[in-house]
């Protein structure tokens, strides 16, 4: 059936108006972001089908390539999607967003949801200012981390512009397993090392991992 031709009642649109979004189904909901159906299903159908074949915890981590294997979604309906999935994201990294880095776990508690289904590592640093007051972040490289090609320049120039007196090293293993590779390891020194020289302290090392995280300066505290 298709969905004009359903009662008033049990359009999802419909439905959305008369009793908010609290009362919809999940595949209601998605046939209201999919919008239309293909032959011979209608958009419920077809969001019944994503939901069956891919899960409400799945979907979101799903690449455009393989939300497109689904018949019924094409690229827009994946785009969009995942534009939805990022946006809610970032919504939730918002809502608990710190200010002020006390500890190692802070920094882990602010980046697992985010990185945590990366395929790419992503070095990230926090820039501090004296009362280790969060500034501001700014990614600097995705990809392998490898000390031979991270150019500490690029990782101090938005800490000078921004006036920040500390900064945090963050990056992800999409492995899962925080524990620190050899040129994690070197990578740190060398950055310690210019921060030092530009009087730019470099508080820590953070690796996140999918449950756990890693951290240079805890298991280099003596």
């Amino acid at each position: 059936m298709k969905i004009k031709e359903m009662p008033k009642d049990s359009k999802p649109r419909e439905r959305f108006l008369k009793y908010g979004p609290e009362a919809m189904s999940d595949a209601e909901l998605f046939a209201i972001i999919l919008r239309t159906g293909i032959k011979n299903e209608n958009v419920l159908e077809v969001a019944n089908k994503l939901i069956s074949e891919k899960g409400i915890d799945n979907l979101f981590n799903c690449s455009i390539k393989e939300l497109r294997k689904i018949r019924g979604i094409g690229q827009t309906k994946a785009i969009e999607l995942l534009t939805i999935a990022e946006l809610a994201k970032r919504y939730n990294n918002f809502k608990r967003e710190i200010k002020h880095i006390k500890t190692a776990k802070d920094v882990f508690d602010l980046f697992r949801e985010r990185l945590m289904d990366e395929k790419q590592e992503n070095f990230i640093i926090l820039m501090l200012n004296n009362k280790n007051q969060l500034i501001c972040e700014q990614l600097v490289t995705k990809g392998v981390l490898d000390a031979s090609i991270i150019d500490s320049r690029e990782v101090f120039k938005p800490a000078i512009k921004n006036s920040a007196s500390k900064i945090i090293l963050v990056h992800n293993h999409p492995s899962g397993n925080p524990e620190p590779s050899k040129e994690d390891r070197e990578t740190t020194e060398k950055l310690i090392e210019a921060g030092e020289l530009l009087g730019i302290k470099v508080l820590d090392h953070i690796i996140i991992g999918r449950d756990n995280y890693w951290s240079w300066k805890e298991n280099n505290s003596s």
